[in-house]
């Protein structure tokens, strides 16, 4: 199982960007995907997550401006981030976390991450 990120890059203050992450082979719908970020110096923050039954949780933080979203066919998560702010800028990384029976049984228990995808916000 591998997850690979892309759509990063350099955006200005009250941009957007759509950020993908494609799980290899057909098992998007068995895992909960999340995309989790990171600033320099800052711990790791979860922004959003969608369960493979579809419940999807935000982070307080970027509630109301960025959405999850997946689409099983393609196996491809998307993270659409609108009204972005400097502080929103960070490494960004795609998981599948094996939230059932099945998923655990493919990763061992263990959440698969992507190498991550920079995302820069400009003042």
């Amino acid at each position: 199982v591998q997850v690979v990120e892309s759509g990063g890059g350099l955006v200005q203050f009250g941009g957007s960007l759509r950020l993908s992450c494609a799980l290899s082979g057909s098992l998007s719908k068995l895992f909960a995907m999340g995309w989790s970020r990171q600033a320099p110096g800052q711990p790791r923050e979860l922004v959003a997550t969608s369960s493979s039954g579809g419940d999807i949780n935000y982070a307080g933080s970027v509630k109301g401006r960025f959405t999850i979203s997946r689409d099983n066919d393609k196996n491809t998560v998307y993270l659409q981030m609108n009204t972005l702010k400097p502080e929103d800028t960070a490494m960004y990384y795609c998981h599948a976390d094996p939230d059932n029976w099945y998923a655990r049984q493919i990763t061992r228990g263990k959440s698969v991450w992507g190498q991550g995808t920079q995302v820069t916000v400009s003042s």
